[in-house]
């Protein structure tokens, strides 16, 4: 009962943490503007710097990222020595940091505060994964860049990055070399991220799609 009510007390912290919308926020304290009706209208770090420049996209996709490090780390301590077996393995380290980590995007991309609306997940995705693995943070990472700089479309570079992720942990599952339950993570996290970019991939069939540098939605 005990591991039941901590579990459910990480899910919980992990939503309200991600839920702030801290695009939405900086936006607003800052520009002066509702970052919800500019741009694409979304509250991510990508909308924010095609808005309102590179300072405060930035600020953006730190606050996302370290609302994510924070609720993982939180889990890990909320969930302390309680033992949670499978196959005779103890799992309960993995299990609160997934559940960290996917509840922070839910509320990221689905925020309380601001009627269940929100951003696509994916900086708060890589704040997650820093702390879960940081060397298949670090690859996402990379293989996202490359890709946005060949294509300059930031969609596909993040859809790219969490396809690149779960390949990742799926080959370390195969060489022992993390535990096989981070797979779940990575599938879940990855269909959390296409289903926000549906739109986008909509954009993309269309030719329709904003690339990165685009001035159309820039505030003068």
């Amino acid at each position: 009962m005990i591991l039941i009510l901590k579990l459910l007390v990480i899910a919980l912290i992990a939503y309200l943490l991600g839920a702030i919308p801290f695009g939405l926020i900086i936006s607003k304290r800052l520009a002066s503007l509702d970052i919800r009706k500019h741009g694409s209208g979304n509250i991510g770090a990508t909308n924010v710097f095609r808005v309102l420049g590179t300072k405060f996209g930035l600020m953006t996709a730190v606050l996302d990222v370290s609302k994510s490090i924070i609720s993982v780390l939180l889990a890990m301590f909320i969930i302390g020595n309680d033992a949670i077996m499978v196959a005779g393995y103890d799992i309960h380290i993995q299990v609160a940091q997934i559940l960290a980590a996917l509840m922070v995007m839910v509320g990221h991309n689905w925020s309380v505060y601001i009627g269940f609306k929100g951003g696509k997940g994916v900086a708060t995705f890589f704040g997650g994964l820093l702390i879960i693995n940081w060397i298949v943070a670090l690859a996402a990472l990379g293989a996202a860049l490359i890709v946005i700089l060949i294509t300059r479309y930031v969609s596909i570079g993040s859809m790219i990055a969490s396809v690149g992720a779960l390949f990742a942990f799926a080959a370390l599952a195969i060489l022992a070399l993390t535990a096989p339950v981070y797979l779940i993570y990575a599938l879940l996290a990855a269909a959390l991220i296409f289903y926000q970019h549906r739109s986008n991939i909509m954009r993309l069939q269309a030719g329709t799609e904003s690339r990165l540098g685009d001035k159309n939605a820039r505030v003068k």
